[in-house]
């Protein structure tokens, strides 16, 4: 990852990327080239080290049967936007600013273990569903499923783990420009609706003041 020390993300942003990941790209490199699959992922921080990524495949996804030549990748992606000009406090000052684009992300290294166990996916399974539906006010359950149609389902996937061995994460929330321009960029983002990435913008902006 092309990571200036400016843009390097602090261990509460990395955190914050890792325990809130919802899907992800899983790429690995085998013997045929790279082999990339978008999944659903849950952050298992308690694992040795610096913790693993979980998550299932389609039993015909050939993925988890190709052997990576070396570690794999997960790439995260957190909350990213268009940056206009136009929000600087800069264009008015002296006109010397252009487009960009402002985001979260991390490219997550590690080894990747395959788990054909239906005990381990039925636990996975569960964890994954209740993250989802616990704040729904008629949460569905696995066990609302009959139990030989569930096993059945649990046949047709295959686990994976990503054992962490290497985190690169990058905040790119305007570190480069002058506070007025953050400021301007904040109010931009909340007019256009992208919330997400104005309040991550703003909490870096008030521990910067601190």
């Amino acid at each position: 990852m092309y990571l200036p020390k400016h843009f390097q993300a602090d261990p509460r942003q990395t955190r914050e990327l890792l325990s809130g990941i919802r899907a992800a790209d899983l790429v690995s490199p085998t013997a045929d080239g790279l082999f990339a699959t978008f999944l659903p992922l849950l952050y298992d921080e308690a694992a040795e080290g610096l913790g693993s990524l979980v998550g299932h495949v389609a039993r015909k996804n050939d993925h988890w049967r190709l052997a990576p030549s070396g570690e794999s990748l997960v790439i995260v992606h957190g909350p990213d936007a268009y940056i206009s000009p136009g929000w600087y406090a800069s264009k008015r000052e002296h006109g010397r600013v252009v487009p960009t684009w402002n985001y979260l992300t991390a490219h997550i290294h590690g080894q990747l273990v395959i788990h054909d166990d239906p005990v381990w996916l039925e636990r996975l399974v569960r964890r994954l569903t209740d993250r989802y539906e616990r704040e729904r006010a008629a949460p569905w359950s696995v066990d609302d499923a009959p139990r030989d149609y569930v096993d059945g389902q649990l046949a047709a996937i295959v686990g994976v783990e990503l054992r962490i061995t290497r985190i690169e994460a990058k905040a790119k929330l305007g570190q480069n420009r002058q506070s007025t321009d953050v400021d301007g960029v904040i109010a931009g983002l909340e007019r256009d609706g992208a919330r997400a990435l104005a309040a991550t913008t703003q909490r870096w902006r008030r521990e910067q003041l601190r």
